[in-house]
């Protein structure tokens, strides 16, 4: 590979952080050139179209902020939907909504009121008398009792860590999101919704006039790619940036399993999670929910947790003590770089939902620009 061409830029990553940051560099007179080992744009919200449906070959992706400026800055690239998240949990064929609100308490008890749903989960918690928690299982029913535990987060939870729930460490679940309403929509934030014609098409207008390559591989190219440009943003994985001076970090990788089926609706909402431990995916996603879909047939997605291995394709990182001690030596290197900038998921080892990618990659480029 041969790139003579000198920029200001050298972009590690064409997801969403690495295209904010072209597409801002570039508005303010930067050259910039945007790599990807991948071979589309877009990182983990890229969808793609299959029988007129976008669908999120990643997994399930829904836009939600209470930050206006974010907001409105992507509404600049795609005029968004309505869609509410608002899926379901399947445990043993029974189907509870999420997150646990009265809805949920109804099927699972018959309550009626937010009294009696909060008496039943006070008993349970006293009943267990967990003082002090010694891992996971016992900081979640300490927060609300067995029965939520035992049928809707102790299989799931286990299935996403790949871990028993007593061998993980209580610090991961700070608090467990109970609403005492009949409210299912999953988050709080004052704006949520999905892109019309799906997330590529947001990526493509980041990144219009902004030279991209491609199958490009950092690491099988980096002392040519050093040359290129002063600076460097990289979104990768720190550790490996580093190659492992100070240990491997974990991350947790995902598998998905696509089909297309000549049905016009398979399961009647966006987001299934299947709760149990003996199912081996944690979820069902069917893309067309996200944007209301009428067509004949439908793409649906089983997705899977997996401990990474050196090769596979890390999604997020295991905050976890051991994990944030190796971290904090690498930040300590990062923060004495000049030449190069770290930003997302895996460079930050920080797990980011969309809008706090949005929100920091324009803080990024604010700083590096006033530099």
């Amino acid at each position: 590979m041969v790139i003579d061409t000198k920029y200001d830029y050298l972009i590690v990553g064409a997801g969403l952080f690495g295209s904010i940051f072209a597409h801002e560099a570039s508005k303010r007179g930067k050259s910039c050139l945007v790599i990807d080992k991948r071979n589309h744009i877009g990182g983990n919200v890229f969808t793609k179209e299959i029988e007129g449906i976008n669908v999120h070959q990643y997994g399930a992706h829904i836009f939600h902020t209470s930050n206006k400026q974010v907001w409105d800055y992507m509404n600049g690239f795609s005029e968004f939907n309505r869609y509410t998240n608002s899926p379901l949990a399947s445990y043993q064929n029974e189907l509870y909504n999420l997150p646990f609100n009265m809805n949920t308490f109804h099927k699972m008890w018959g309550v009626r009121t937010p009294a009696e749903a909060k008496a039943i989960i006070a008993k349970q918690v006293m009943e267990a008398g967990i003082k002090l928690p010694r891992n996971l299982e016992e900081q979640a029913i300490s927060l609300v009792g067995r029965d939520i535990y035992e049928k809707l987060v102790k299989g799931y939870t286990e299935k996403q860590w790949g871990m028993r729930a007593t061998e993980l460490p209580a610090f991961i679940i700070k608090r467990l999101p109970v609403r005492f309403t009949f409210d299912n929509n999953y988050f709080d934030d004052a704006y949520q919704g999905i892109p019309i014609g799906g997330y590529t098409k947001i990526v493509e207008k980041l990144l219009e006039n902004i030279e991209v390559n491609l199958n490009t591989d950092f690491f099988a190219n980096r002392r040519e790619l050093e040359k290129i440009s002063p600076k460097i943003l990289f979104t990768g994985m720190i550790d490996e940036f580093y190659q492992y001076r100070h240990g491997e970090l974990e991350y947790r990788s995902l598998k998905f399993e696509q089909e297309l089926l000549n049905l016009e609706n398979y399961q009647g909402n966006a987001v299934v999670n299947y709760t149990e431990f003996e199912v081996p995916y944690t979820r069902i996603i069917e893309h067309k929910h996200f944007e209301y879909g009428t067509q004949p047939k439908t793409v649906i997605t089983k997705e899977y947790a997996l401990t990474m291995n050196k090769g596979d394709e890390p999604y997020y990182p295991v905050n976890n003590l051991k994990n944030e001690a190796i971290y904090a030596k690498y930040k300590e290197l990062a923060q004495q770089e000049a030449r190069t900038i770290f930003g997302g998921r895996l460079a930050e080892y920080k797990y980011y939902d969309m809008h706090h990618i949005v929100e920091r990659a324009l803080k990024v480029v604010e700083e590096e620009m006033q530099v």
